[in-house]
Formats: C-alpha cells, structure tokens, sequence
C-alpha cells in the first residue's frame, strides 16, 4: 500500500551558498549521481537560497526533493535537505533504505565542498553479481578494501582498484552498511544495499583529466571477480 514520507536533514557544510548552490543544481554526478534525465520540474530555483525538484505522475505519486541554504561564518553553509514523496511498498524497509542513503550522500556532498569544491566529475555506477546479495555481501567487499567493521574514519589504506593510482585513500566513513573512501581524485563510494533486498553496489566519482573509457567496466570486471 503506498504511503507519503518525509526525510529532513539540517547541518552546516563546507563552501559557501554558491558553492553549495552549484553543487546541488549542476554538479551532482560529483557527490550524488546524475540528475539531467529525470524529468523533474523546478518548483523554486532562487538562487542561492532554495531550491525545490519536483516529479509526480498523475496516480499521486511524486518525489521532491527541497533545499534551504543559509550562509554562516567562515565560508560555510547551512543546509536544510527535505526529501519527500510516495513509497509504493514494503514501506519500513524502504524508508530505512532511504534514510540511511540520504545521511550518507550528504556526507559525500561534505566531503566533496570540502576536498574538490567546483571541480567535475567522471561518475561510474556499478552493481555486484546477484551473489553478492546474500547476508555477508557487504562484509566481503569490507575485507576487499583492507577495513575492518571497527576501521576508524581517518585511517588510511592501501588500495588496488581499477583506474586508481597505486597508493593509499582515507577512510571518510565506515558504517554497517556504507563505505567511503578519498584519494587525491576521487570519491569512492560502496553500498550494502543487500541488506535491503538488493546487491552490493559502488558509485566512482573521479576527478581531473581523466576519460571514462572502461571506467564502468573495470568496476564491474572487479566486483564479478570478488564474489565468483
């Protein structure tokens, strides 16, 4: 049965109103996934202050996500995230899905004004084999990247990932059920969506002068042989 849901996050972020603008409304692939082929409408575009994306079908259902920006010192950002719209079914599940997903974009959105503020992206997404849907799909990939559950943020790792230079990354957010990791360019994000009825998953977002030949592929190539 389908039902309304509200998602509101608030907290101050590096970057200023135009850059914290520019990332919502221009440079999302960088820190949350491309957004120029939904079909939203802009309800409110005030530039740099609130903005309000808005799908909807004519059954009812609709997907909106609002945001309020207020400037505070030293450079940074207040930013108010509601996200709101229909959940067709499996309700709890979802919105706990959503939730948890919501917290760590914004996260990527910090670490993005922080670290690569009004740079572009190369963005690959790349879902795992249905193997890797099974309880301790997530806790495979963990071991992969060298973390443990209790690796602390700010740790560093070495990594071997495909398009990656060798070196190590920083750990910038370890959790039940998400992964992020920084290098010097880029953003890697990694998903136990398994525990949400799905597969693990991962989002690349590489910076500079860089092509996206194989980028997707190679991640693929990658995740299929870790769960073969």
């Amino acid at each position: 049965m389908s039902k309304d849901f509200e998602i509101v996050v608030e907290g101050e972020f590096p970057g200023d109103p135009e850059q914290m603008w520019d990332a919502i409304t221009q440079n999302t692939a960088a820190w949350l996934f491309p957004t120029d082929d939904m079909p939203g409408v802009d309800l409110v575009s005030e530039r740099p202050t609130h903005h309000v994306n808005r799908m909807e079908e004519p059954d009812g259902w609709f997907n909106q996500l609002e945001q309020v920006i207020e400037p505070r010192p030293g450079g940074h950002s207040f930013l108010r995230w509601v996200h709101s719209g229909v959940i067709q079914d499996d309700w709890d599940n979802q919105y706990d899905s959503a939730s948890k997903h919501t917290l760590f974009y914004l996260h990527t959105l910090s670490e993005y004004l922080e670290h690569f503020a009004g740079r572009s992206a190369v963005y690959a997404d790349v879902q795992g084999p249905e193997a890797s849907g099974g309880p301790e799909g997530f806790e495979t990939l963990r071991s992969a990247l060298g973390l443990t559950p209790t690796s602390a943020v700010g740790e560093t790792v070495t990594v071997a990932l495909p398009g990656v230079p060798a070196g190590t990354a920083s750990v910038d957010w370890n959790a039940e059920h998400f992964i992020g990791l920084r290098t010097a360019d880029g953003l890697y994000r990694f998903f136990g969506r398994n525990a949400f009825g799905a597969v693990v998953g991962l989002t690349v977002h590489r910076f500079g002068d860089i092509g996206s030949a194989g980028l997707p592929e190679d991640w693929k190539t990658w995740l299929d042989a870790l769960y073969g």
